[in-house]
């Protein structure tokens, strides 16, 4: 026999030998019981937990053009709103179409209503600044919106409740000029 097959052989048999003496190999760290019953939980979690967290984040992100709307006081927020729930029935195609519209500045809508924001921006905003105490800059934000009002006054009939904002605010503005 030649060298080259004797370390062969005794390689091969020391091989055959670490085989016969190692155990089973283990594909988890956990026990079988332990795997069954992380199985078992993470089926229950699955079938009985993400259902209601997967629809509560759809709605919430179906939501979202909604409050950008309203939080940039866009004009059409009741359109945009109608256009997100439509999209929860239309399986979130038009979403795209809502999230698009909130962004957009409504140039066209200024033309026509002499405004390009919502009409409870300037309810919101007349009320804080008629209970606003009277200084000087809110003076001059008094005439501004009373500047406004006027403007969207000479394109269209305001609402009551505009014009109420808008006698509160000429009286505001009266009383603080005296």
């Amino acid at each position: 026999m030649s060298r080259f097959q004797t370390s062969s052989a005794l390689r091969f048999g020391c091989l055959a030998g670490l085989l016969i003496l190692s155990s089973g190999a283990h594909a988890s760290l956990l026990s079988p019981e332990m795997e069954d019953k992380v199985a078992n939980f993470l089926a229950w979690f699955v079938l009985i937990v993400m259902p209601p967290v997967g629809i509560a984040l759809f709605w919430l992100v179906h939501i979202l053009p909604e409050k950008v709307a309203h939080k940039k006081h866009h004009p059409q927020t009741e359109g945009i709103t109608t256009l997100c729930l439509l999209s929860l029935f239309f399986g979130g195609l038009l979403w795209p179409l809502a999230w698009l519209w909130a962004y957009t500045k409504p140039v066209a809508y200024r033309a026509v209503y002499g405004t390009d924001k919502h009409d409870d921006y300037f309810i919101e905003h007349g009320r804080k600044l008629t209970e606003a105490p009277g200084d000087d800059a809110v003076r001059a934000e008094i005439a501004h919106l009373k500047e406004e009002l006027e403007q969207m006054a000479k394109v269209r009939k305001l609402s009551p409740e505009l014009e109420a904002v808008r006698a509160q605010l000429a009286a505001r503005s009266q009383g603080g000029a005296a």
